[in-house]
């Protein structure tokens, strides 16, 4: 029996792995703080959960729907984005998938041809670059070179190729919190025009953005900007629905006509009963959003000058969306005496019980990703499993 080539050389997601093994610790009865898991931590709001009910009792969730979603669901997407972005989309513009994750996916393998090239800035979500070789492309880390990780013009001018299809763009960024400006991603909106490549631009954490920053989206930097991208989201982190999985992709209507197809043959429709919880989400009442969002800037406030204050952790810049932490632990794994940063990581879980990611998964083998979606308590009290850990190890650290 053989394997498909491209399959084979795909591997798993380091952040769903950390998760399950954290939590099988945890059912054995290990006290682990998980910090490795990019999902909020909060309940789905209740009147979100209260459609659903209703959809399941009245019988509209029994059945069927179109593929690319209800078309009630892709106007209230739209109508989403105009609120929120100011930008104008039309329902067969829109798209509607099993979660964000399968609309990235779904792009890969509706855009690419074998061999073709598709640049994705580092750091890096893990999931770009596996879809990417599943869909018989080649995934080109982009060496970074702006301010706090942010990718420029220059640094993709070194990086185009002959077979360069498209570009993603992830702001706020997932693994390190980043905010593009907007004249940051009107220069490189304008690049992608110049050289008629696609880009991908992730908004998945366009609505957790801290402190008075402000989020801008790529797509209300100018018509030709917004020809050449596909706007990807979804209800997930925003509204705390990671288990319902919808997301969904707004752009050129030949290719979201293309990825419709290609979705009847994969998944059909998304869950009826998760549409219309989706509905509710984007439609009506936004405060329990509002409140999600605060708690989040709350935690990053607490949590930020601790783990920046700790030895051999480099995190000069605090961020500014999304819900990570993502610092450089180079000198804080040499100091405690290990080999490299999976070593630390390992160690951290056996010995203090608190999860986190490797930044080699993210293509940053010297950074390790703290996810603050966890309560202000355990939070604190991870911190200071971290503090006795380093001590244990040799390091003193100055509180």
């Amino acid at each position: 029996m053989s394997i498909s080539k491209d399959v084979a050389k795909v591997q798993p997601s380091a952040t769903l792995a950390m998760s399950s093994k954290t939590k099988a610790m945890i059912k054995k009865g290990v006290d682990v703080i998980n910090l490795s898991i990019g999902e909020p931590d909060f309940t789905t709001p209740e009147q979100i959960k209260q459609a659903a009910i209703d959809a399941i009792k009245s019988g509209k969730a029994s059945f069927y729907t179109p593929a690319g979603g209800l078309p009630e669901l892709k106007q209230a997407v739209c109508d989403r984005i105009k609120l929120e972005d100011g930008v104008e989309y039309n329902p067969n513009q829109v798209i509607v998938t099993d979660g964000a994750k399968f609309s990235l996916f779904l792009i890969f393998q509706v855009i690419l041809n074998e061999g073709e090239d598709v640049l994705l800035p580092e750091p890096f979500w893990v999931s770009y670059a596996e879809q990417v070789h599943l869909a018989g492309g080649n995934a080109i880390a982009v060496k970074t070179t702006g301010k706090d990780h942010k990718v420029t013009v220059a640094d993709l001018d070194r990086s185009i190729t002959p077979s360069t299809q498209a570009l993603v763009i992830n702001s706020p960024q997932n693994p390190s919190g980043l905010v593009y400006e907007a004249d940051e991603l009107e220069a490189i909106g304008n690049w992608a025009v110049k050289h008629d490549i696609l880009i991908i631009a992730d908004d998945i954490y366009s609505n957790l953005i801290f402190n008075g920053h402000k989020f801008t989206s790529i797509v209300t930097l100018g018509d030709e900007i917004k020809k050449h991208t596909l706007l990807v989201s979804g209800v997930s982190k925003t509204y705390s629905m990671t288990g319902w999985r919808i997301g969904y992709v707004l752009g050129d209507e030949k290719i979201i006509k293309i990825m419709n197809t290609v979705a009847s043959h994969a998944t059909g429709n998304p869950a009826a009963v998760s549409q219309y919880a989706a509905i509710e989400a984007l439609t009506n009442d936004q405060s329990d959003a509002k409140k999600m969002r605060q708690a989040f800037e709350d935690r990053l406030n607490i949590f930020y000058p601790k783990i920046a204050n700790l030895p051999g952790f480099d995190l000069p810049t605090k961020p500014q969306g999304a819900f990570y932490l993502f610092p450089n632990v180079k000198k804080a794994v040499s100091l405690c005496g290990f080999n490299n940063t999976e070593e630390f990581v390992n160690a951290l879980l056996e010995e203090a019980h608190v999860a986190v990611v490797s930044g080699k998964a993210f293509s940053q083998p010297d950074n390790i990703r703290f996810s603050y979606a966890n309560s202000k308590e355990n939070l604190l009290e991870a911190y200071d499993r971290i503090v006795k850990f380093l001590n244990n190890h040799g390091v003193t650290v100055n509180e």
